[in-house]
């Protein structure tokens, strides 16, 4: 398919075929389309890979009900203890309609519970449960497995660049 992107470029193409001019300012758009292309699909193949792992570490462990998109959750509460859903959907860059279906599968299945605020009543917290504390062990080894996966054949400046690019990217 053609995308209105794509019809602009060949317009613009046209016209620099036209006129005469160098076409390097094209060239180097279409590295970076190529590059950009490239790097959302491996991504996305990363992306799987990890939650394949994750899911089975989960199951390897006994625990089914929960999913990948259930750890970012986790992992804010691992860090701040409560949290708003505002504050959970900012900091996951998820929506807080996402987070909420999210939430209330945890609360479902007793790793988190809501709590309001003492000083102000209309504010709820989300909070973990004493079987949400006792999954972060658990929760932290296959963690630090998967980043041993996903960065083996890496040195410890690559990682750190890789890191760096993503969340440029981000």
């Amino acid at each position: 398919y053609c995308s209105i992107f794509d019809t602009n470029l060949i317009i613009f193409v046209k016209k620099c075929q036209e006129s005469r001019q160098v076409s390097l300012i094209i060239v180097r758009y279409l590295t970076i389309i190529k590059y950009m292309k490239q790097a959302l699909s491996l991504i996305s193949k990363i992306k799987e890979k990890g939650n394949r792992f994750v899911l089975e570490q989960l199951k390897a462990n006994g625990i089914e009900e929960l999913v990948p998109s259930h750890g970012d959750i986790l992992a804010v509460l691992f860090k701040y203890e409560k949290s708003t859903m505002k504050d959970i959907a900012d900091k996951i860059h998820r929506t807080k309609p996402t987070v909420t279906v999210l939430v209330d599968k945890l609360e479902k299945l007793g790793f988190v519970k809501r709590e309001k605020s003492d000083e102000d009543s209309r504010i709820t917290y989300i909070v973990l449960t004493e079987k949400g504390n006792e999954f972060k062990p658990l929760f932290e080894n296959i963690s630090d497995k998967l980043n041993n996966l996903l960065y083996k054949n890496l040195t410890d400046e690559e990682a750190e660049t890789l890191d760096k690019l993503l969340k440029k990217m981000l």
